[in-house]
C-alpha cells in the first residue's frame, strides 16, 4: 500500500499496544522499528499495568501509559479521566494502533492525536483519520495470517519496511539475581537440566493439556536426563500446576508461592533448556530467547502466530472439528487434545535436547 504522507516528522507518537502477553511479544518487531523509523521522536506506549515487567528492560519504555481497570467504579473512572488529561497534555502528532478494538481507536480520538492510524474493522474507521485496509479479511470472515505480517501492514502505512519476525525481549539483572536466588533455594543444581513447564493458557481451558499428560513427560526427563523440572503457572493456573506435581512421581519445583513475575518469567525461559506448554505467552518468551520448546497445540490455528524462530517442535493432531478457537470445548471428547499423546510430547522433548545437551 501506498505510504501516508507526512508533511513534517511526528515529534510526539502514542503507541497502543495489545493486551495479551503473546500479541505484545509478537508487536516487538514493530515496536523496534517504529523507534528506527521516527529516532527523534518522543514516543509513549499504552499498555495494561502489568504488561510493562514484560517490557522491562527495553530501551522503549521511558515514556509509558497504563489503561486504568476495566470496571464502573469511581475510582477507575477517575483514573480514566487523569489518563486522557495527560494524553491530551501531549499532544501526539500521531496515534497508532496495533488492537483492533473501537475502545482504542475512542481512547486516541478523545486525546486528540492529530493523526490516528489503525486498521478499519470493528466499526472504529470514522475515528481514524488514516484507515489501514485489513488484509486478510475475505468475505467478512479473517483468514489466518502470521501476527507479525498483519503489524507489518500497519509498518508499511508509515512508511517502514517489513519489520521481520524476530522476537526481541530484555533482561534485567533484578529479575536473573531473583530467579537464581529461587532456584537455589528450591534445590536445582547448575548443572542439571533445566526444563520449564508453562500449563497454563488465559485463553481457555480448551488450549490446555491434561495436567497428568505433563506429569507424564516430565516424570520421564527427570528420569532419562536428571532433569530439574520447574513448573511455573500464571496467577490463576495454580491448581492446574498443582495438579502436576500431585501427579508426578518424581520430584519436581512448583513456583506458586508467589507466582513469578512476567520479568522474573522472562529470566527463567531464558535459562532454560527446555520450555514445554501450551499454545501461550510464554511460547513467545521461548522464542524471543532461542531455547528450546515444544508446544501443544490444540483449538487454534498455528498460522496466526507462524515465525521463522527455530527450536520449537510443534505437537498437533489434525481433527475434522478444528481449529475451532473456542474456549471451552463443546464436544464430550476434546480430541484435538486427547489425542496428542505423551510418547509423541516426550520424542519431542527428546529431539530437543538433543540439541543443547
Amino acid at each position: 500500500m501506498q505510504a501516508i504522507p507526512f508533511p513534517e516528522e511526528p515529534e510526539r507518537i502514542l503507541l497502543i499496544l495489545p493486551t495479551w502477553v503473546g500479541d505484545v511479544v509478537m508487536s516487538t518487531p514493530f515496536i523496534r522499528a517504529l523507534f528506527e523509523r521516527f529516532p527523534q521522536a518522543e514516543i509513549t506506549l499504552l499498555m495494561n499495568r502489568h504488561l510493562y515487567s514484560l517490557l522491562e528492560g527495553s530501551p522503549w519504555v521511558s515514556h509509558c501509559e497504563f489503561w486504568p481497570p476495566r470496571n464502573r467504579t469511581a475510582a477507575a473512572k477517575q483514573q480514566h479521566r487523569e489518563l486522557l488529561s495527560r494524553l491530551r497534555a501531549k499532544e501526539f502528532d500521531l496515534a497508532v494502533m496495533l488492537p483492533n478494538s473501537l475502545r482504542s481507536a475512542w481512547l486516541a480520538f478523545r486525546a486528540g492525536a492529530r493523526r490516528r492510524v489503525g486498521f478499519n474493522r470493528d466499526g472504529r474507521g470514522l475515528l481514524l483519520t488514516d484507515r489501514v485496509a485489513v488484509p486478510n479479511r475475505l468475505n467478512r470472515e479473517y483468514q489466518p495470517m502470521p501476527l507479525c505480517d498483519y503489524y507489518a501492514v500497519l509498518a508499511a502505512a508509515l512508511g517502514m519496511d517489513h519489520p521481520g519476525d524476530g522476537l526481541q525481549l530484555f533482561l534485567t539483572e533484578e529479575d536473573d539475581t531473583a530467579v537464581e536466588q529461587r532456584l537455589r533455594a528450591e534445590g536445582v543444581k547448575a548443572e542439571q537440566p533445566l526444563v520449564v513447564l508453562c500449563p497454563g493458557a488465559n485463553f481457555g481451558a480448551s488450549k490446555c493439556w491434561a495436567p497428568e499428560r505433563f506429569a507424564a513427560v516430565a516424570d520421564r526427563l527427570v528420569t532419562e536426563y536428571s532433569a530439574a523440572v520447574v513448573i511455573s503457572p500464571g496467577p490463576g493456573e495454580e491448581p492446574l500446576a498443582e495438579a502436576i506435581r500431585d501427579h508426578m512421581a518424581q520430584a519436581s519445583v512448583l513456583l506458586t508461592e508467589p507466582c513469578l513475575s512476567l520479568g522474573e518469567l522472562k529470566s527463567l525461559i531464558a535459562d532454560a533448556d527446555l520450555l514445554l506448554g501450551n499454545d501461550t505467552g510464554p511460547r513467545h518468551f521461548g522464542r524471543a530467547f532461542d531455547t528450546p520448546r515444544v508446544t501443544v497445540f490444540g483449538p487454534t490455528e498455528q498460522k496466526w502466530t507462524d515465525t521463522s524462530h527455530g527450536s520449537e517442535t510443534i505437537v498437533k493432531v489434525e481433527v475434522p472439528c478444528g481449529p475451532c478457537h473456542k474456549k471451552v470445548c463443546p464436544l464430550e471428547e476434546q480430541v484435538c487434545m486427547t489425542r496428542v499423546t505423551v510418547d509423541r510430547v516426550v520424542e519431542a522433548c527428546r529431539a530437543e535436547l538433543a540439541a543443547v545437551l
